[in-house]
């Protein structure tokens, strides 16, 4: 695979780089990009969340930087020897592989996962190398149904003839080969629920499209595999939301990537994705009105921060923030179901994507 021999590389080189400089007798050092909303940007050229150019300088003849510049070096180890065996660590393996007393101390290298998730960030934004890259999974989040037969690690797997559950997207998707993909649309979905009504519904078989949820915010496997697919396969990208901030900051996520992973939007991020709704407009012309939900002080002060954010400020979406804080509801995609349990499979979707009714 030519990711895991680049991964090898940049990760060889960088240890060698640290032990020159000791060989020279220099203070060795790492240079990390500050990962912080100071440091942060919108790209109104690519359309995405960028970061800049604020670096930190980690050293070890630093009493400050001295335990965190060894953390470094640990999880450059680690993840060196996890990709010349070329096997996987999730990162509370990872966490537990390097929790360990140093010798002739009673000290551990981490005290708790967080200081561990950390440094592999800081060592992934300083290398430009995915976590995933570095065969440092995450939890496994998010299912997709439809149409589509791949390859990974090896097995055979057609998304079409999974059951119920559809197939589990893992957090490292880098090394998935698709072998099939016939969809002419993907449908990103928030909500577990709301997936299980339309994959009931058959709708990705009606409509010969890609049913993807990702349970909530989306994780980083689920972003990649959407990117994925709509880059090496132009497939259109509709999100399909709650009508509330936290469903529309979602959407953005997806779309333009995410403040904490400004770094890697250009590999996480789908800038041709659409918004489907659930919107304020669509309480009022689908008469959802006596199925809305009263908006709760954080919903508020929510909405007030989205409205502030430069990737918001289109008119479209500054009318439906505005509304929001006026009427001060919100609505959940199981809100449909009250106007009949089909009605968002056979009424609500396909009136949206035949009128191209979508949010940019």
């Amino acid at each position: 695979m030519k990711y895991l021999e680049e991964s090898i590389k940049k990760l060889g080189n960088e240890a060698k780089r640290i032990v020159e400089e000791i060989m020279q007798g220099k203070n060795p050092k790492f240079l990390i990009p500050v990962r912080t909303l100071s440091n942060v940007y919108f790209d109104k050229k690519t359309f995405s969340l960028r970061l800049g150019n604020k670096k930190a300088e980690r050293e070890f003849f630093n009493l400050k930087e001295a335990k965190k510049f060894l953390q470094t070096v640990l999880v450059l180890s680690f993840a060196y020897q996890l990709l010349k065996e070329n096997v996987h660590a999730s990162l509370r393996e990872a966490f537990y592989a390097m929790k360990r007393t140093l010798p002739n101390s009673n000290e551990n290298t981490f005290d708790e996962q967080d200081e561990s998730d950390s440094v592999i960030i800081d060592l992934e934004v300083t290398l430009d190398l995915l976590r995933e890259q570095m065969h440092l999974n995450a939890d496994t989040r998010g299912r997709v149904v439809g149409n589509v037969i791949i390859e990974d690690r090896g097995d055979v797997v057609d998304w079409s003839k999974l059951g119920s559950g559809g197939w589990a997207i893992p957090s490292n998707v880098e090394a998935i080969e698709f072998k099939k993909v016939d969809a002419e649309f993907i449908l990103v979905i928030e909500k577990n629920a709301a997936w299980e009504r339309l994959h009931e519904d058959k709708f990705w078989q009606k409509h010969n499209c890609i049913l993807l949820t990702t349970q909530g915010q989306a994780p980083r496997g689920a972003r990649r595999l959407i990117q994925r697919l709509n880059q090496e396969f132009n497939l259109p990208v509709y999100v399909f939301t709650d009508s509330d901030p936290y469903g529309w900051y979602i959407y953005s996520v997806i779309k333009y990537g995410s403040i904490n992973l400004a770094h890697i939007s250009d590999r996480l991020g789908t800038k041709d994705a659409k918004f489907i709704g659930l919107t304020m407009t669509d309480i009022d012309e689908y008469k959802l009105k006596n199925w809305t939900i009263k908006a709760k002080d954080v919903d508020i002060k929510r909405a007030m921060e989205l409205k502030e954010y430069e990737w918001f400020k289109k008119k479209e979406w500054q009318k439906e923030i505005d509304k929001f804080l006026e009427r001060k509801y919100k609505a959940e995609l199981e809100s449909l179901a009250g106007r009949g349990l089909k009605f968002v499979t056979e009424n609500y979707l396909p009136e949206k994507i035949k009128n191209e009714d979508f949010l940019d």
